[in-house]
């Protein structure tokens, strides 16, 4: 990915701007998947065909870890061993929910739909940020 690409997409040529930026849209989406794992484990559930405890099991998780990474975005200067943590953790659920697509699950048609998309969004999350911490230096 071009570093003009990498800055039209976080809408600055600032590399630690375009890491918060990348890391504040990503706890935006995670924790707003998380509360409505939450909200509506049962139909959300029953929607993908995966079972009610283990979307509120996740959605909790998604809550926490999109405020924690909601706050190392509002920090002036993120770490970069933080930053690293997301990036890992990004790309460990994305084949995690790979895996359990093919290994485990039996979904709904939104289930095998749903599940790649989330999939392919936190491991495109987990790609902006590692180009944004390097062009960050």
């Amino acid at each position: 990915m071009s570093a003009t690409l990498l800055a039209n997409l976080s809408r600055t040529t600032d590399p630690r701007m375009m890491l918060r930026r990348f890391l504040a849209l990503d706890a935006v989406v995670t924790t707003t998947n998380g509360l409505v794992y939450v909200a509506a484990s049962g139909p959300v559930g029953g929607l993908l065909g995966v079972g009610p405890v283990l979307v509120l099991e996740a959605g909790l998780f998604l809550v926490l870890f999109g405020a924690g990474v909601g706050h190392l975005a509002s920090r002036r200067q993120p770490a970069a061993f933080p930053v690293r943590a997301v990036i890992e953790a990004n790309l460990v659920w994305a084949v995690a929910s790979l895996a359990a697509l093919v290994l485990w699950f039996s979904p709904t048609t939104a289930g095998a739909f749903w599940i790649p998309v989330q999939a392919a969004t936190v491991a495109g999350f987990a790609g902006l940020q590692h180009l944004a911490l390097r062009a960050r230096g």
